[in-house]
């Protein structure tokens, strides 16, 4: 077997088999063979060439199944809110806010937002101050950490899609949040 232009060694080649041996082969397709009785005999190879227990562990699965992944708004609702057609449902302003407790209002701003049942939110993050920032400062951090929150486990079960707000709604210093629909607990 080649792997770019080099030969596997005995090592890769037994983990490669060992993989392939746990997964179901494709309708019409031949389940791999198992290693030649003289290949499994031969000693094992030098210990750098050996893979870890972590390679060969294999993947446990998660109970709960990762959300998807997050999406842009739609052209259709873009429109909308240029037109005026679509409102926003609540809004929340973290001007003034230090990063803790922006994060912390954020979340629960977005909690309170999706169990009443709304789709779109704004959040009013601010541009950062403009002019020369002394050393050690950062410009506009709730605006740049928002997004980076947005994408964190604590929020991505009620985030579907995030996109930066049309101008009336503040443009570049804010931004539009579809909200998930909450789950009910029967």
């Amino acid at each position: 077997m080649r792997r770019r232009g080099k030969l596997l060694s005995e090592a890769e080649l037994a983990l490669w088999r060992q993989v392939a041996r746990t997964v179901k082969p494709l309708a019409g397709r031949a389940p791999v063979e198992p290693e030649p009785e003289e290949a499994q005999a031969k000693p094992a190879p030098a210990a750098e060439n050996v893979p870890s227990a972590a390679v060969l562990a294999p993947a446990r699965l998660s109970a709960k199944p990762a959300p998807p992944p997050l999406v842009p708004l739609e052209r259709r609702m873009r429109t909308q809110l240029r037109r005026g057609q679509q409102g926003v449902e609540a809004v929340i302003d973290l001007h003034g806010l230090r990063q803790d407790e922006a994060h912390s209002a954020l979340r629960g701003f977005l909690r309170l937002q999706q169990q009443r049942g709304a789709k779109l939110v704004l959040v009013v993050t601010g541009k950062g101050i403009a002019g020369d920032v002394p050393y050690g400062e950062e410009r506009g951090i709730l605006r740049r950490n928002v997004p980076r929150w947005l994408r964190l486990p604590d929020l991505r079960p009620l985030v579907l899609g995030f996109d930066e707000a049309e101008q009336r709604h503040g443009g570049t210093g804010a931004l539009y949040i579809r909200l998930r629909r909450s789950r009910e607990v029967d």
